[in-house]
Parts: structure tokens; sequence; C-alpha cells
């Protein structure tokens, strides 16, 4: 079994922290080569069989160095892929995919209608990279399937973003009739995988956050030990120490509740909510303290302060915004007391 100090050695080796916004393409390559694309697949079929904490310790990584590469929506569909119980050759599409044949997925809620003779009508939006995608994954009420982004009716328009460490695309799907073996499941089944899949996807944004909250910060304080004000370190001023430490001590309180309800795997979709809430706040919040330590100069589009606020503010919506599963948790909450 492959360990997750293992995982996150790997990984901060293979993208140093000081290269932020590895080049796509190569980062992508980089990541099928290391493996990182089998972990949610099961060693019956292939994989490597690892937890939703492994993928997860990867992608705080990734976020340490604002990833270009779509590893969330990949190992998304990779996952949903191994679970697919109607899909025509399921084992050549898992050896695909892992191969690093990409199939996207929205990261934000869709607007899906699917009629008789499976005539699909979708508006996808926040598809990472399907300009590099071959088809892209769509699920909805009692069914999940692949629609190639190369068909008729399918038009994929990119988003401009102010975070430009990804790209993000809108993916419309008009009068699509889905082929009877590009479904990967219907009713219970794949009911099971989208859950699944929103599940996996908020922890992932909660670990990527993470990972850039806890690189923006570090970085911070080593400004704070070299740059001199009257003689002194910035770091020596207690009111700046202050100021770090509390940062500190609210990132360690997220970091303990996303791996706590990482590895486990009786934690609720809006458990996984509550952690991506205390992950994006605090990933917002030093992102924006990081600027005003630097002395306002990290207000510009090419310091690194900046270039984290920007992901930090893009986490913020994907996956659902923090009002979502602040309410969901409240009324989890309520209703345990009920019972």
């Amino acid at each position: 079994m492959i360990e997750l100090s293992e995982l996150q050695d790997a990984a901060s080796k293979a993208f140093p922290a000081d290269q932020l916004r590895p080049e796509r393409d190569a980062a992508w390559q980089l990541a099928a080569e290391m493996g990182w694309l089998m972990m949610p697949v099961s060693e019956e079929a292939g994989g490597l069989g690892l937890g939703r904490d492994a993928s997860a310790t990867v992608l705080c990584e990734m976020g340490r160095v604002l990833g270009t590469a779509p590893l969330i929506s990949a190992l998304l569909t990779v996952q949903a892929l191994g679970e697919a119980s109607e899909l025509t050759d399921q084992q050549g599409w898992i050896e695909r995919a892992c191969a690093g044949e990409y199939i996207a997925m929205n990261l934000d809620r869709a607007t899906i209608s699917l009629g008789a003779g499976d005539v699909l009508d979708a508006t996808l939006p926040a598809v990472p990279d399907a300009d590099m995608a071959s088809h892209t994954l769509v699920f909805g009420p009692e069914f999940c399937a692949l629609v190639p982004l190369d068909a008729p009716g399918v038009t994929v328009t990119e988003r401009h973003m102010w975070d430009e460490s990804r790209r993000l695309f809108d993916v419309t799907v008009a009068d699509h009739t889905i082929e009877p073996g590009m479904f990967l499941a219907k009713g219970a089944a794949a009911t099971a995988i989208g859950d699944a899949l929103r599940t996996g996807l908020v922890l992932a944004v909660a670990a990527d956050s993470l990972g850039g909250a806890a690189a923006c910060l570090s970085m911070t304080v080593e400004y704070l030990k070299t740059r001199r004000q009257f003689d002194r370190p910035l770091a020596m001023f207690q009111a700046l120490k202050h100021r770090c430490a509390d940062l500190k001590i609210e990132l360690g309180a997220a970091e303990a509740l996303l791996w706590a309800r990482a590895g486990d795997e009786a934690a609720t979709t809006t458990d996984i909510g509550s952690a991506k809430v205390l992950a994006c706040d605090i990933f917002r919040k030093i992102a924006e303290e990081a600027i005003q330590l630097h002395g306002g100069i990290g207000l510009t589009d090419e310091h690194m302060c900046h270039l984290f606020m920007k992901r930090a503010m893009l986490n913020l919506q994907l996956g659902g915004d923090l009002d979502v599963w602040r309410e969901r948790a409240g009324r989890q909450v309520l209703a345990s007391f009920a019972d």
C-alpha cells in the first residue's frame, strides 16, 4: 500500500514549490507518467485502489504550485469509469484514461435534460481544459454518460478567467442522442456515481485550497524574515507575528477537519462541504492578508500573492459557494437534533 507521505513527497519533488503555474501539457504528461490517474481505480481493474485521501494529498500539493493540469476533473471521471456498470468496453476506457486520455467534467452546477430516445440537452459550465478533452462526462437524474466533444450539436466556448492558472470552458449540448454503449450507468447506480462525484469535487477543491493557503502563508513568512524596516526584519514586529500566528492557527484547524473527513468513508457530502467552507475561507483570508503583509506590493498581476488570491477567489465558487454549504451544514445539524 502506498503511504500518503510517499505521495506527498513524490508530488513535491515533481512540482517544486518555487515553480508556480507549471506548463499545462508537460504537467499533465508528468502526472500521467507518475500514475496519479490510476489512484481512484480498484486494483482488480488495473488501478492503485487508493482512497479519496490519496487524491486529496496529490491535489493539495498541486494547489501549492497553482497546478494548471486538470487533475480534479480527470481523477473524478476516472473514478466514475471504474464504477461504470453499463459502459461498453469499460476496461478499455479505464486504460486509456489512466494513460492520459483526458475526459472532462463540469465543476459547477449544470442544466441537463434527457428526453425520449436518449436525446440530451445540457449546459455544462466550468469544464476545465475542454480543448484537450476527447469526451465530457454528463450526469443527471438517474443517468451518467459520456459525450464526445466533437459530436454534432456540441459547442465548446472558453471563458475569460481572472485566474489564468486554469482554463474553463462552457460546453453546450443540443439534440445529442447518447449511444447505448456510452452510458456508464442508469437508475440507482447512476445516482450513486453522481453523489460520489459531487462529494469528490468538493473535497478536491478543499484540498487544492489548503495547498494554496499553506504555500501563500509560507511565502509571506519568508518575506517578513528578509524584508527590513527600522533596521530590523519585519518578522521581529509583534503585531505582524501575531497576524501570522492567527492565520497559522486557522489553517491548522481547516487542515485537521479536511483530513479527518477525507479519511472517513462515512462522512456525508455535507460533512465534506463543511471542510470546503473552512479551507476556501482561510485560503481567501491568507491571500488577502499576504498582500497587506507584503506592503501592498502583492497587488499586481505579476506578483505571486496576486496569483494565489485569484485561485482563492475562484475556489470559493467551484463545487458550490460557501453560503450553500453553510446552509446545508446547518440543516444537517438541525435534522440530527430532530432525531
